[in-house]
């Protein structure tokens, strides 16, 4: 299984994460096969490619907790939704 979720980089006390998508097996920062972007907890700031991002959620990528909470505030989920119901 696949999954988007948070890689953490940074120094001590300095966290910050990017968005990757991983096997679900991997280790949280082992080998991931894409990045998606990043985001700073510290700032509340997120930069999100959104083109690779609709390619992973439309193949099935499954979405942990936090990266859900980081793209509803993005409203990446809502133009996600928006360009799947008019594709039908």
């Amino acid at each position: 299984m696949v999954r988007i979720r948070l890689q953490r980089m940074g120094s001590k006390f300095n966290p910050f994460y990017k968005i990757v998508v991983a096997d679900a097996r991997a280790p949280r920062d082992g080998r991931f096969i894409e990045a998606l972007g990043y985001y700073n907890p510290q700032q509340k700031f997120a930069k999100v490619n959104l083109e690779k991002t609709y390619r992973w959620l439309h193949i099935g990528a499954q979405v942990t907790q936090t990266v859900r909470n980081i793209f509803s505030k993005k409203g990446v989920f809502k133009n996600f939704l928006e360009q799947k119901s008019s594709r039908a």
